[in-house]
């Protein structure tokens, strides 16, 4: 499971995906996205000296995506946040492994990490945006029949 922060960086940052370059006020990204603005604020800051997003101030200033959403891939954002599913941590919550073979569970959940780090690795913020885009036009087809 991400944490909080890399969660609410994927759903802001696919947002400004999905503005395709157009500059965007945190509160509205915030008011979008159903992010705490000033949880929203310290995320973008941290994802600007990341290289993540830039800034303009000014009038029509706002935030924008630094990078193209397919060149951002979710274990990107994992480790800019510090993400502790990077951590090698025990599912039964020891300090450490026991011994040499690990826990009883220790293979099964490396193997279930390991997918879960390939996932990350190869699903970019391109994915995520069309995806929602894509969510967005069947509930859009949905709400017009019913």
């Amino acid at each position: 499971m991400l944490s909080q922060a890399v969660g609410y960086a994927i759903r802001s940052l696919t947002y400004l995906a999905r503005m395709e370059g157009k500059p965007v006020l945190v509160r509205e990204i915030s008011e979008a996205t159903n992010i705490p603005q000033a949880f929203l604020a310290k995320i973008i800051n941290t994802l600007g000296r990341k290289g993540f997003v830039s800034t303009q101030r000014g009038i029509g200033g706002g935030i924008s995506l630094a990078l193209k959403p397919e060149s951002v891939s979710l274990y990107d954002l994992c480790v800019a946040l510090d993400d502790p599913i990077l951590k090698s941590r025990c599912i039964l919550g020891m300090p450490e492994c026991p011994s040499e073979d690990g826990c009883p569970v220790h293979h099964f959940w490396a193997k279930q990490l390991e997918e879960e780090i390939k996932f990350l690795h190869h699903t970019t913020l391109a994915d995520v945006a069309m995806a929602q885009d894509k969510q967005e036009r069947a509930t859009k087809r949905r709400h017009k029949r019913g």
